[in-house]
């Protein structure tokens, strides 16, 4: 499993007075939960030590899934970001790798139950639920996985429109399209395939754009991620290159009202 080395700095993205943004490796928690059993390094801790000063979270990526990482650095501002989250009016971008060959473009509309775990499902609200998600590439090895003479895999963006917990690795699933390395939702085959012959046994998710209006500036910001090393490295073993995401910083000016 891919993480950040014991101490090592986390790579900034972006920082300004009000917010920084980091790129979280797949492995590290946020913060420290009931999830966290003997873990020692967490995102949170990992960047306040870094900074030197408080710093506050805006939103969260699971454990396995790596990219941009947002926080605050007041608890105005914390609010600020907060009431955009809440309100989605924030574009986020991942890249997963599927079993199969993903669909060339869908949008998945599947109400979704919460996941956490401390209720039954039956007493969770089904509450609504979009991703777009579209094929950006795929490969075919010529290895039996499972029950037939080749295996496929694709390249899929996801465009997820609310914030459902699992929400995309959920959909994917359910459209017939697991993620690789997914324990809970994905196929143990595929992933002990990934994990012992190409050297991949983490989730293969990312979050690798995030775009938000500023909550000072009168402007929209959009932060691009690069990918975690394993993740960077199967991507060129699978001819995938030129869809390698780059760290960015782009601003767009908000139009002042009249």
């Amino acid at each position: 499993m891919a993480s950040s080395a014991e101490g090592e700095p986390l790579a900034v993205l972006y920082q300004d007075e009000h917010l920084v943004a980091v790129h979280k490796p797949s492995g590290m928690l946020v913060h420290r939960t009931a999830l966290a059993r003997g873990e020692t390094r967490f995102a949170l801790q990992a960047l306040r030590d870094q900074l030197g000063r408080h710093v506050y979270p805006i939103h969260r990526l699971d454990r396995p899934t790596s990219g941009i990482l947002l926080f605050a650095l007041s608890p105005a501002i914390a609010r600020r970001l907060g009431e955009t989250f809440t309100a989605q009016q924030v574009n986020k971008r991942y890249l997963a790798v599927v079993r199969g060959l993903g669909p060339s473009q869908a949008r998945l509309d599947w109400p979704l139950r919460e996941e956490d775990g401390r209720r039954p499902k039956a007493e969770m609200p089904a509450r609504p639920a979009i991703t777009e998600v579209a094929r950006l590439d795929s490969v075919e090895l010529p290895v039996q996985v499972d029950r037939y003479p080749s295996a496929r895999y694709s390249l899929m963006e996801a465009r997820p429109l609310t914030g459902r917990r699992h929400q995309i690795r959920r959909h994917l699933s359910r459209c017939g399209y697991p993620i690789i390395g997914d324990a809970k939702h994905g196929k143990g085959v595929h992933n002990r395939f990934f994990a012992e012959r190409l050297d991949c046994s983490r989730l293969l998710l990312a979050a690798v754009e995030l775009g938000f209006q500023h909550p000072v500036e009168n402007a929209r910001l959009t932060l691009g991620c690069p990918l975690d090393p394993d993740m960077h490295q199967l991507f060129e073993r699978f001819g995938w290159a030129g869809h390698l995401p780059r760290p960015s910083i782009h601003w767009k000016m908000s139009p002042r009202p009249h």
